[in-house]
């Protein structure tokens, strides 16, 4: 029977290289999940030492060993609860000092501990030298070196790990003296052993826990102790005793007192150059960090982030969308043949999935770059810089300096997208900010909302265009701050909150193995997670909108109407040499087909020699066919045939926009549409504009398409939609407009942001939640406006106006409305 694999955590703090330090242990050897109920990703993967297998847990990079951060919490349980045959701690030898602080709290759980000292090219390079056997000495734990990157010290580290715990390495005791506090310590813990509990740590760490107050020991306490109330309450009272005498909390003393033993150890064991790097990393935040500079290079370094992942992702879809519609072109190749107006319900099906599927692969190359800049700035160590700068005004509202990237991937001015911005809210510790900024990402400008925003400006604020989209670019940002403090102090006043860490770690160049190693990664997770997800929701969709579809007199008439458009292309054809070929619809729409192919083809020729091919390809496919299609010179019968077709072809596509605005309106969306008036009329929306919102749920982009399906062009009527909707909706005016706008700034996820959002809290609460909320609240000003402006006898400019002076106000008293005070714990 094959022995079970020996358990080794893999422990440190974010940037302190132990991703690679994981690669280099068990190659491709990986599994990435999420661990369970929980956002945070758990990564494991198996390496063989001496005939023997080990597993080896990645846990999440934290600061430190309490229980604020999802992070935080993860790899503590697993180190308290899973009880791993060994800990490795991974140090950054070029960042001793804090990252020693972190592994002595991983000692004082009472685990078997190996030391991994990481990054020793970064160390030599900045003239850091360090005596490991002293190390060694001090900690009474192994000290193995290592360069991860180039996998450096591999070998001596497996062979370390394997003797640690065939050898049950040995246990640090007492790893940091608490000085005034040890009196403390020694009584709680007599009072644990003496009510015999039995902590899966040592009894002196869990002492020190209850002392500092932390959440997840107290809660473990409860459930495990019969006298839990007792022991609470007597450290409780320890606690604030020692406050009082000593003018700081227990938690400062402590996070102070393991800096102090920390820095004594480097200080020890390293020479006085050690002191460089820290003087480069000083040096560069004294003009980062600097109170004038440091949000203009915030700025300037998110616009630059924005610009490269949101402006050229999207221009770099243009050769990666031909390539989706190829995958596209191959199942629609597999499916029933299209019909002249009507096509089978499998081919409808099958192409609405792959429409819905392309929609979210569209966005890869957007995260393939996003996470590939988010992998560069994290490893360089600019992340918590960008996070220090912003979280004093963030927290005013709930939220957290990390916020910054999302919302402004979100499109915090115009022009963002929230699905990406979703995504990158990952990495936010503050479990209350977390979910406050993905509950607000969908209410920033994404750029899928802004085909309406054109559309309803140029129709009803053509005077005033440009004052109208700096109210548009700027209100929602006035929206979603006031919105994040009533969440925060509502619905999610009692998630967990964490401190701000005011610690940085050193710059360094990140590798770019790493970088686009994790930038694959955290795609591929999302393109695994979506594509199951859409199926369901493509389906359910495409069902709303098709039926109950047509009835049979419709049919019939759309059928007839189809017999007369070929009959007048037949007698077009009359007195050409092509009148006899095509003598049924079934051969009409082989040459259709054949035209649409071509027309395909053509559209992929990128020179004069790839057109010739074309040619010749399609010319000896069928030589009649061609000759009516193609392009350039030809003879006087195959251009009469050719305007048949055009005109054929036209005819065709009308009846084919007909019977899908027909099928809308009597779909059950439609239906719906419809039943909502009584309620959506005091917003100024009538049963087409319910319809193309609803059908906007699926994608924001679908809007602007199903008003220009239901708007259709008559005789009567001009070819852009701005002039027919005006037409078709006589009684509509600039504050109707001004609702809509407004609806839309507000208006819920789209499929992919709610799959985002789904996969991002793994609560399908939340999802919902952000769907009803955010319905409640677009209707509810756009019912303020529009009926509020009525009755006010405000015009649409002057509500504009009004409107946004509210929100200001609104902004700027809810940002001086004092919160629940945040942790100001600094370990």
């Amino acid at each position: 029977m094959k022995s079970k694999p020996a358990v080794v955590a893999l422990a440190g703090q974010p940037n302190c290289g132990k991703s690679t330090v994981f690669n280099m242990l068990t190659g491709a050897r990986q599994h990435v999940a999420n661990y369970p109920g929980v956002t945070v990703e758990k990564k494991t993967g198996i390496f063989t030492a001496h005939s023997q297998s080990y597993e080896l847990v990645d846990l999440p990079g934290t600061y430190a060993l309490t229980s604020y951060s999802l992070e935080e919490r993860v790899t503590r349980d697993f180190l308290f609860s899973q009880e791993p045959d060994l800990a490795v701690g991974v140090v950054d030898a070029s960042n001793l000092t804090r990252h020693l602080a972190f592994l002595l709290q991983v000692m004082e759980m009472g685990r078997p501990v190996l030391a991994v000292m990481n990054k020793m090219d970064v160390a030599r390079r900045a003239n850091i030298q360090l005596d490991l056997s002293a190390l060694e000495d001090k900690l009474q734990v192994p000290v193995i070196p290592t360069v991860g990157s180039s996998g450096q010290g591999k070998q001596e580290l497996q062979e370390a790990i394997h003797q640690s715990v065939q050898g049950k390495a040995s246990i640090a005791a007492n790893p940091v003296d608490y000085g005034s506090l040890e009196k403390d310590i020694l009584a709680l813990r007599f009072s644990l052993e003496q009510f015999n509990v039995a902590s899966p740590a040592t009894s002196r760490w869990l002492a020190v826990k209850l002392l500092e107050g932390d959440t997840q020991a107290r809660e473990w306490l409860q459930e495990h102790a019969d006298q839990a109330q007792e022991l609470l309450a007597e450290a409780d009272s320890r606690s604030r005793e020692f406050a009082q005498d000593h003018g700081q909390s227990v938690q400062q003393h402590t996070g102070l007192c393991r800096y102090n033993r920390a820095k004594e150890i480097h200080d020890a064991i390293s020479s006085a150059q050690s002191t460089r790097l820290a003087r480069f990393t000083d040096r560069i935040d004294s003009i980062v960090c600097h109170k004038l500079l440091g949000p203009i290079i915030l700025v300037a370094v998110i616009y630059l982030l924005y610009q490269l992942s949101i402006v050229q992702g999207y221009k770099v879809t243009n050769y990666t969308w031909p390539i989706l519609e190829w995958i596209k072109g191959l199942v629609a190749s597999v499916l029933p043949q299209s019909g002249f107006v009507f096509d089978p319900v499998l081919r409808s099906l099958g192409l609405w999935f792959m429409d819905s599927v392309n929609a979210l692969l569209n966005y890869i190359p957007i995260f393939l770059i996003l996470f590939a800049l988010i992998a560069f700035l994290e490893d360089v160590g600019y992340m918590p810089r960008m996070a220090f700068l912003m979280d004093r005004l963030f927290k005013r509202f709930g939220l957290h300096g990390q916020s910054t990237l999302p919302m402004v991937l979100g499109g915090v001015y115009v022009g963002g997208c929230a699905v990406p911005a979703v995504m990158s809210t990952k990495g936010i510790p503050d479990d209350r900010a977390r979910l406050a900024t993905i509950l607000i990402i969908p209410m920033l400008n994404c750029l899928a909302k802004v085909p309406l925003y054109i559309l309803l400006v140029n129709a009803y604020f053509p005077g005033h265009k440009g004052l109208a989209m700096f109210f548009i670019s700027t209100i929602t940002l006035f929206m979603a701050l006031p919105v994040a403090k009533i969440l925060s102090m509502t619905v999610l006043k009692n998630r967990e909150t964490a401190p701000f860490l005011m610690e940085m770690p050193s710059y360094h160049l990140p590798t770019v193995k790493g970088v686009l190693g994790r930038s694959l990664e955290r795609t591929w997770l999302f393109v695994r997670k979506i594509v199951t997800i859409v199926a369901a929701v493509a389906v359910i969709v495409f069902v709303l909108l098709r039926f109950p579809g047509l009835n049979e007199q419709q049919e019939a008439d759309y059928a007839q109407r189809a017999g007369q458009a070929v009959a007048a292309f037949q007698d077009a054809l009359q007195g050409t040499p092509y009148a006899g070929e095509l003598p049924d619809q079934t051969a009409v729409m082989r040459l259709l087909r054949f035209q649409d192919e071509y027309k395909q083809a053509r559209r992929q020729v990128g020179s004069r020699q790839e057109s010739e091919q074309i040619n010749k390809k399609f010319e000896a496919k069928n030589p009649d066919f061609y000759t009516i299609v193609k392009r350039g010179r030809k003879p006087a019968a195959a251009r009469q045939a050719g305007r048949a077709v055009q005109t054929l072809d036209r005819e065709r596509m009308s009846l084919r926009r007909e019977i899908r605005s027909q099928r809308i309106d009597a779909s059950f969306l439609g239906q719906i549409g419809r039943a909502l008036e009584p309620v959506t009329q005091w917003a100024g929306f009538n049963w087409r504009i319910n319809v193309s919102l609803l059908s906007a749920l699926a994608a924001k982009e679908s809007l602007v398409a199903t008003l220009g399906a239901i708007y259709q062009q008559d005789e009567d009527s001009s070819g852009s939609l701005e002039s027919r909707m005006k037409e078709q909706e006589k009684g509509y005016t600039p504050l109707h407009a001004l609702a809509l706008i407004l609806f839309m700034a507000l208006y819920p996820p789209c499929l992919a942001t709610l799959i985002g959002i789904k996969i991002q809290t793994l609560s399908t609460k939340w999802m919902l939640f952000s769907l009803a909320y955010q319905i409640s609240l677009g209707i509810g000003v756009a019912v303020l406006i529009f009926s509020g402006g009525q009755a006010l006898g405000l015009s649409g400019l002057q509500a504009m106006f009004g409107f946004y002076a509210l929100m200001v106000l609104i902004t700027i008293g809810m940002g001086l409305i004092p919160h629940a005070k945040r942790q100001q714990d600094d370990r």
